[in-house]
């Protein structure tokens, strides 16, 4: 049975009841929200491919058992926390308002595509990263690209 303990009155800080085993690596947790991962999404799918493709792999072979495999999915939440870190090192002010767009349009990449231009821009210059989508039709313009698109925050 669970009950109620209020964190704010509580004199001894609070511990975990089931711990991870000692051999799982120790890894801190990335410490986002929602928007700013939705904002940082397709550069840590860039930055951090190997490390998810090794999770996925594990995940596949394990039969969907990620248990099995949280060494890989440290090593990806390690590799995501320096992206994001990085990120905040050299494009603070774009990726913030890239993520805060998000947050006040519903989460929708349409409605936020000037700042992800600018965010994009900077992430290019500064870390060599461009966005890409996977399973873009080749030859075509990607959709944050294009210059009037039929979908904003306005219909046409």
């Amino acid at each position: 049975m669970s009950v109620f303990h209020n964190s704010a009155s509580s004199s001894t800080p609070y511990k975990d009841p089931t711990p991870l085993p000692d051999s799982v690596p120790k890894v801190q947790e990335l410490g986002s929200t929602s928007a700013p991962l939705k904002s940082a999404a397709f550069f840590i799918g860039a930055y951090c491919k190997e490390f998810n493709e090794d999770f996925m792999l594990c995940k596949n072979e394990a039969g969907g058992d990620t248990g099995r495999c949280l060494k890989e999915g440290r090593r990806v939440t390690r590799c995501a926390t320096d992206l994001i870190n990085k990120m905040r090192e050299n494009c603070l002010e774009q990726f913030e308002a890239h993520w805060n767009c998000l947050e006040l349009n519903n989460q929708e990449y349409y409605a936020c595509r000037k700042p992800e231009r600018t965010l994009n821009k900077c992430m290019f210059e500064k870390l060599g990263l461009t966005k890409t989508i996977p399973g873009s039709p080749a030859g075509q313009k990607q959709i944050h690209e294009v210059e009037k698109p039929i979908y904003t925050t306005l219909q046409r």
